[in-house]
């Protein structure tokens, strides 16, 4: 039986290294538009997300939103959207992508409190959903399309 990697390598699929944190997140690295950042893997999050403190380093124009921000011991937040950016993974895009911004202060604190390094963001379920990901927890990879 051929593996898992090589199935969808064959099938059009990116390979992108995770690194599992302290804390059992997986991490990865990447650019929004042009700048380099960490992000948490978040399959429970509806969307891709980025702290406040880093929207004028990733030059993020954003406007009000009426979505609300739930998670980790923090509910009914208010955030703000960014329409079309360029989020990339190595050899894998997604242009104009709509990112939502929000104070993650919560999640770093629980984060550097592990000594872990914090993130500049989450990569959401509507990345995930769309790019079809496969999560291959046994060498610590996702797979996008």
């Amino acid at each position: 039986m051929a593996s898992l990697k090589k199935f969808l390598v064959g099938n059009g699929f990116r390979e992108l290294p995770l690194q599992r944190t302290r804390t059992d997140h997986l991490a990865l690295e990447g650019t929004l538009n042009g700048f380099r950042g960490r992000f948490i893997l978040d399959t429970g999050a509806s969307n891709t997300c980025v702290g406040l403190h880093r929207m004028e380093y990733f030059g993020l124009l954003s406007e009000v939103s009426e979505i609300r921000a739930a998670g980790a011991g923090a509910t009914d937040m208010e955030t703000l959207v960014s329409e079309g950016n360029v989020l990339v993974f190595e050899e894998w895009e997604c242009a104009d992508l709509q990112v939502v911004l929000f104070d993650l202060s919560h999640v770093n604190q629980a984060l550097e409190s592990q000594e872990e390094p914090p993130v500049d963001g989450i990569l959401g379920a509507d990345i995930l959903h769309g790019a079809r990901a496969v999560i291959d927890y046994e060498t610590c990879s996702l797979y996008l399309r």
